[in-house]
């Protein structure tokens, strides 16, 4: 996969719902490219001390957002990195905006039906825990919009990680593009 990665652009963001790869395919990308690694969510906990259903629980949704957007701003300057976000990152404008200005966008397409069954092998889904599935089907459509903005679209459903990250990275490549 490592071939000559030159117009690979000096980021990589991946965006998408919950259980779509993103941390998964981000690791394996950044391994292969020899560049940093961050996961906003692993982050997010590093930088509190508290899990993610932690947060939410104890503070709220709102107090997640705000460190989000914390940590979005704090990343700004960042090269050399594959980006996993929190599914809910990208739909505050200003970190779509940073985000997008930071690298490349990849949203990774996950169908709600392959999400809620990916998402059923991980207990630390605070908004599986908290919602009725038509709020999360809503949640999914709603972000789907927002998530479509992306340059480029990779669908996860039926493949592995490496294949995911193999796509890509081909795609990126085309890309003649320094963010």
């Amino acid at each position: 996969m490592s071939d000559s990665l030159n117009s690979i652009p000096q980021n990589i963001v991946l965006i998408g719902f919950m259980a779509a790869g993103k941390s998964s395919v981000g690791k394996l990308l950044a391994r292969e490219l020899r560049w940093g690694f961050m996961d906003t969510d692993s982050e997010i906990e590093r930088m509190t001390g508290l899990k993610i259903p932690e947060i939410f629980q104890k503070y709220g949704e709102a107090r997640f957002r705000s460190e989000e957007n914390l940590l979005v701003h704090k990343i700004s300057g960042f090269t050399d990195t594959v980006i996993a976000t929190g599914g809910g990152t990208v739909l505050d404008p200003e970190n779509w905006n940073i985000l997008h200005g930071l690298g490349k966008l990849v949203y990774l397409y996950v169908p709600l039906e392959i999400a809620l069954q990916r998402a059923k092998e991980h207990h630390d889904r605070p908004l599986l825990s908290s919602s009725e599935p038509e709020q999360i089907e809503k949640l999914w459509r709603d972000r789907e919009v927002i998530y479509r903005k992306a340059p480029i679209t990779v669908d996860t459903s039926d493949k592995d990680v490496q294949t995911v990250a193999a796509e890509i990275l081909e795609l990126l490549k085309g890309e003649h593009i320094t963010a």
